[in-house]
């Protein structure tokens, strides 16, 4: 992403990066939405919200989720799968500010 000071995104955290590229898979055939997905399937709290984590800057989230956030180009783009201490993420860009 070019210069973002701000972005909206929602993810879904799991176990497994064999989970997230199921999910993913689901989500890119249509068998599924990103919202729906995460209020299944998301071992976060955020799922309950479709997965929304609302506005962040930099430096607000673990150096790889901030990474893959950060580096998406338009709204609506899903990460590949993404590795943090927490598990493994798929994130997508809802909105960003520059």
């Amino acid at each position: 992403m070019v210069n973002a000071v701000q972005v909206r995104a929602s993810h879904i955290l799991v176990g497994s990066k064999e989970a997230a590229e199921a999910i993913l898979q689901d989500i890119s055939s249509g068998k599924t939405t990103f919202e729906a997905a995460a209020m299944a399937k998301s071992k976060c709290p955020s799922g309950k919200k479709g997965g929304d984590l609302g506005w962040f800057g930099r430096g607000r989230m673990v150096r790889p989720f901030e990474l893959a956030a950060f580096g998406l180009n338009s709204r609506g783009e899903i990460s590949a799968p993404v590795k943090t201490e927490f598990g493994w993420h798929l994130i997508k860009l809802m909105d960003f500010k520059k």
